[in-house]
């Protein structure tokens, strides 16, 4: 049973979603920073309050705490700007560099079973037969 354990922890889905998790909370912890000592003092410049907690207004006697989401909303704007603009753009444009020209085949047929399989494939994943990448 203490091997079965063993083969459960080390295999690669978990290690992976581990790596993936402790990467992740690393990340989140430098876009909040970012967003709390960049962003936050540059809008707090333009607009001349970095916090807007203390903003309400009452109705009948009921307290509307309407800074606290204004907070939050600045908070997520924030940070879903940072992400797009500091990751996923530049993700995108790398990952255009290396995808493959418009006009060229990603996929191709297996001369032997034809099925499916990619252009830059050795050998079909479905016969095994071997077969020269397409160039």
């Amino acid at each position: 049973m203490l091997a079965e354990f063993k083969q459960f922890l080390f295999r690669g889905n978990i290690v992976d979603l581990a790596v993936a998790v402790v990467i992740g909370t690393a990340f989140v912890a430098v876009v909040n920073a970012f967003v709390a000592d960049i962003l936050t003092p540059i809008i707090a410049a333009v607009g001349g309050n970095p916090d807007f907690s203390a903003l309400s207004f009452h109705v009948n006697g009921s307290v509307f705490l309407y800074g606290t989401f204004l907070n939050a909303l600045i908070t997520f704007v924030s940070v879903a700007a940072a992400v797009f603009f500091l990751v996923v753009k530049p993700v995108t444009a790398m990952t255009a560099r290396t995808a493959p020209a418009p006009g060229e085949p990603v996929t191709r047929e297996c001369p032997e079973c034809l099925s499916v399989i990619p252009a830059a494939a050795r050998r079909c994943s479905h016969c095994t037969a071997e077969s020269a990448p397409a160039s």
